[in-house]
């Protein structure tokens, strides 16, 4: 039976087993030696990180052909206009390309753990939360399409990939769905 473990990987986590200086990696989590990561989640980003011992499973998660929808929350400086939104759902241009749309909608501000540390406020500036999902996995993508539009992200978090969901996992829980 394959080993499919779902992970909230805490903010400031590097996705990563090998040691790196004095950087938490999930090493610090796991110890076991036959699980890979399917999928990355930078250093900044937080949330739902899969790791398995099944190469086909990995490689229906990681590579492109497959295009796994991966949802993320997201809060943003601004507040973005329906104009933003919709160049969001078209898809936008970065340095490597043209996004493929993404699925974007507002939402109320998630009930969510407190991140450490806490992100930074401006107190002249209004923040608002995004729920988006994409289909590719470039680097920093989400974090680049909401700088692209005038609202750069502040917290991001990965929520689902595909079928697994984050659910209520807390940071630096994890449960074994295999």
């Amino acid at each position: 039976m394959p080993k499919i473990i779902l992970f909230n990987k805490p903010f400031n986590v590097l996705t990563q087993f090998r040691p790196e200086g004095d950087r938490l990696t999930l090493a610090h989590f796991f110890t076991d030696q036959s699980l890979r990561v399917a999928g990355r989640l930078d250093r900044d980003s937080e949330g739902l990180l899969l790791l398995t011992d099944d190469g086909i499973l990995n490689a229906k998660i990681t590579q492109p052909a497959h295009k796994q929808l991966k949802i993320y929350l997201t809060q943003v400086e601004g507040v973005p206009t329906e104009t933003s939104l919709q160049s969001l759902r078209e898809g936008v241009l970065l340095n490597d390309g043209m996004t493929l749309p993404a699925q974007i909608r507002q939402i109320d501000e998630p009930q969510l753990w407190a991140r450490t540390p806490a992100i930074r406020y401006r107190a002249n500036l209004p923040t608002s939360w995004l729920e988006i999902g994409i289909t590719e996995g470039r680097n920093r993508q989400v974090r680049r399409m909401t700088a692209a539009v005038g609202h750069p992200t502040l917290r991001l978090i990965r929520v689902q990939i595909g079928e697994y969901k984050l659910g209520n996992l807390q940071p630096g829980e994890f449960r074994n769905t295999g």
